[in-house]
């Protein structure tokens, strides 16, 4: 590829996921518009875990797309994040020749992941300890990059590829590494996002020990309610989300539907704790401040702010504090909510999910509400939509993700002039 031209415009064309909430973005969407839940009471005592409310996937995943050779050797959170990225390719481009379009090596994958085939190997190494003989595909379950590597096996995506694991800011750094490598020329297609699946006792335990889960033991309505008086921890479910970019001028000479545009990105880190939000906020400012700069935006300009939102007493009123620092006096003018309250915190998919939501947010022309937040916390003092979805002429969205070990990231997701 020639490297030396002007940067490129990024857009979006195709989009996937599955989630507790659906199998399949559409079906996300509408269960958030239904004020739908997709996480449940499930009480775990025996394995020690204090928490009540987890979301995950009944269903019986559809794999018969996927090569005997490819499905047998991946981990729960590959397989999921693999039906995901074919909702992407098939929305992107349908019955469209892939490669009379995008050259192998300019087309890529980024798929991230937190604790990856976390389950499958614990249950692969009790089952070596037990009898001497583990799977032979336990290296591949351990393998954080597997999905980036099924989905470069099966689309034949032989350009830059990439596995971010930065907790639950992943999928969010994911889309804006894509978008980096498409802007900057280095590729001109790129599948991103995120996908995480912990179900295991061991897995959940892990996350459970240090109080991040909720603690709530029987009203639904207080297991996940960010920016509210009665938040005590987040929802753990699982799923995958990912999105198809493509260089704009590309996208638009195959007739292809552009969903939305990428028009800025920012990654900044604490670098103070592994859990607990730096005090001092500057990260997380300098990260809205950034992808505002390079969306070419002023902070009166964004419509719609889909936040991290986890129901977590530290992050809601750090994320609050951070959105008024970083905006100003325009903080209390922007509408902004979690859909959290919905979905469960999907970790690693979390950010790619809610920049799906943030594309079919601008699609629809509405904002999604806030959901259980009943008894707003007087220190979360913005627009929190709580009183239900709000229709909105819309052009700019701000995500934001934020994760264990200090990873903050945000993304600028625009309708624009397509």
């Amino acid at each position: 590829m020639d490297n030396s031209h002007s940067l490129k415009r990024v857009v979006v064309t195709g989009y996937g996921a599955i989630t507790p909430l659906g199998g399949n973005a559409h079906q996300s969407w509408d269960a958030i518009m239904a004020y739908q839940t997709g996480y449940r009471y499930m009480d775990r005592r025996a394995g020690g875990i204090k928490s009540r409310f987890f979301g995950l996937i009944d269903d019986e995943l559809y794999l018969k797309f996927l090569p005997a050779g490819i499905r047998r050797r991946l981990p729960r959170f590959a397989h999921l994040a693999l039906i995901a990225a074919r909702e992407a390719m098939e929305m992107a481009f349908g019955n469209t020749s892939l490669a009379q379009y995008h050259a192998e090596l300019d087309r890529g994958a980024i798929i991230g992941t937190g604790w990856g085939g976390l389950d499958e190997t614990v249950c692969n190494h009790d089952k070596y300890r037990s009898s001497g003989l583990g799977s032979t595909f336990g290296c591949f379950y351990s393998m954080p990059s597997i999905a980036t590597a099924a989905c470069s096996q099966l689309w034949a995506l032989r350009g830059y590829q990439n596995t971010p694991a930065a907790a639950c800011a992943t999928g969010t750094i994911a889309i804006g590494d894509a978008f980096d490598a498409i802007r900057h020329g280095r590729a001109t297609m790129m599948l991103a996002g995120g996908a995480e699946s912990l179900r295991t006792d061991t897995a959940v335990w892990n996350i459970d020990v240090l109080s991040a889960l909720t603690r709530e033991e029987q009203d639904i309505t207080k297991a996940s309610c960010p920016f509210s008086l009665e938040r005590n921890g987040f929802v753990l479910s699982e799923g995958a989300a990912v999105l198809c970019l493509e260089d704009r001028e590309i996208a638009l000479a195959r007739g292809a539907t552009l969903l939305g545009e990428i028009t800025g990105y920012g990654n900044f880190s604490d670098a103070v704790d592994f859990t607990v939000p730096a005090g001092d906020k500057l990260a997380r400012v300098k990260t809205i401040r950034t992808a505002l700069s390079q969306a070419g935006l002023s902070a009166g300009e964004i419509d719609y702010i889909n936040a991290h939102g986890t129901s977590t007493q530290l992050n809601d009123r750090n994320e609050t504090e951070s959105i008024k620092l970083a905006l100003g006096e325009k903080a209390y003018s922007v509408p902004v909510s979690s859909t959290k309250g919905y979905s469960g915190h999907l970790i690693a998919a979390a950010g790619s999910f809610e920049s799906i939501i943030c594309l079919q947010a601008l699609h629809h022309q509405i904002m999604p509400a806030t959901h259980h937040l009943k008894q707003p916390d007087p220190a979360c003092d913005l627009d929190f939509i709580s009183e239900g979805h709000r229709p909105a002429s819309l052009k700019h969205t701000l995500n934001l993700s934020f994760g264990f070990g200090g990873a903050n990231a945000a993304l600028v997701i625009s309708k624009g002039a397509l």
